[in-house]
């Protein structure tokens, strides 16, 4: 049995918020193989012209199934809908 173990790491970044976010998904991006067993795909994947949006991080997990992550800077409740 697999066992999944999260850790803690406060890393502090200068520059702008974008260049913040930017950053952080980058390395959350590199990483995800290793720390959450997600094999990496896309970075800003189209969502298609009926949403005309975009997927920051997609990969797939163990079971061939999509993982899209959302990076959002601010912690309100109603950041995703």
């Amino acid at each position: 049995m697999a066992e999944l173990m999260l850790f803690r790491r406060d890393v502090e970044l200068s520059g702008s918020t974008v260049a913040l976010e930017v950053e952080l998904q980058r390395r959350v991006e590199a990483g995800l193989e290793q720390m959450l067993g997600i094999r990496f795909l896309a970075s800003e994947y189209p969502t298609g012209p009926w949403h005309r949006g975009r997927i920051d991080t997609l990969g797939l997990d163990e079971n061939g199934s999509p993982v899209v992550i959302e990076f959002k800077k601010g912690s309100d409740s109603g950041v995703l809908s």
